[in-house]
């Protein structure tokens, strides 16, 4: 068969070319979304800082990325800053009910659940450490040992309420960096000690996505806990 015989194709007509767009588009949304919930439930997740309690390691309206990772694969160690819920009502009933766009937005991973209320703090104690406030120098002291805590907020003291506990097996002692903004866990002792149960962690804060002056990882501080000994 010469090319003068062969048979040409039929054109396309516009139906056909705006069915293929939109198909498309379709086949990316698809693809887009799945990535999304793919990642929100194993890898990342988005939350909001509602609150001065960790200045000035995270700012009020600042959007952070949460390692779900953590704890799982990776450990939780001293120094993290986690996102835990508020399994045991530390914070006042939501007045509000979550719109149907915060819930689509919750579903693909850009927020989280509106319906579940969330905390951001930093751990100072592990399950067996010995956590106390304050020494002579007004120091905190785990397991024996004297931290100096850069991140605190300036002007703060590491603790204007003193205490002494070990953390029992699967739980964590938490404190906000802003010491005397933080509703923490020295003031939930009459809740299961103040303890936050390590079951309800969703995972360690690692990125301040917004706004973008601000955008970068967030400090674990692993420095301020290197001498410290191992619970007993």
């Amino acid at each position: 068969m010469n090319a003068e015989s062969a048979e040409v194709p039929p054109a396309r007509g516009p139906i056909y070319r705006l069915w293929r767009f939109v198909r498309e588009i379709l086949i990316i949304l698809v693809i887009a979304i799945a990535l999304s919930l793919l990642i929100k439930t194993f890898f990342f997740r988005a939350y909001y800082i509602p609150s001065g309690s960790m200045e000035n390691t995270l700012q009020i309206n600042d959007r952070i990325f949460a390692n779900l990772m953590t704890p799982g694969p990776f450990e939780l160690e001293r120094g993290d800053v986690v996102v835990f819920r508020d399994d045991h009502q530390w914070l006042p009933p939501l007045e509000t009910t979550p719109t149907g766009l915060e819930n689509a937005l919750s579903w693909v991973g850009i927020l989280p659940a509106g319906d579940e209320q969330y905390l951001v703090k930093r751990i100072i104690g592990m399950p067996g450490d010995k956590v106390e406030c304050c020494s002579a120098d007004g120091k905190l002291t785990i397991n024996g040992e004297k931290i100096t805590e850069p991140y605190i907020y300036a002007g703060d003291s590491p603790s204007d309420i003193k205490f002494d506990v070990t953390v029992p097996e699967g739980k964590i002692w938490v404190m906000g960096d802003h010491r005397g903004a933080s509703a923490d866990s020295r003031f939930h002792v009459d809740v299961q000690g103040g303890f936050v149960d390590l079951d309800s962690v969703q995972g360690r804060a690692s990125l301040i996505s917004w706004p973008l002056d601000r955008f970068g990882t967030i400090d674990t501080h692993e420095e301020v806990f290197a001498n410290v000994p191992a619970a007993k």
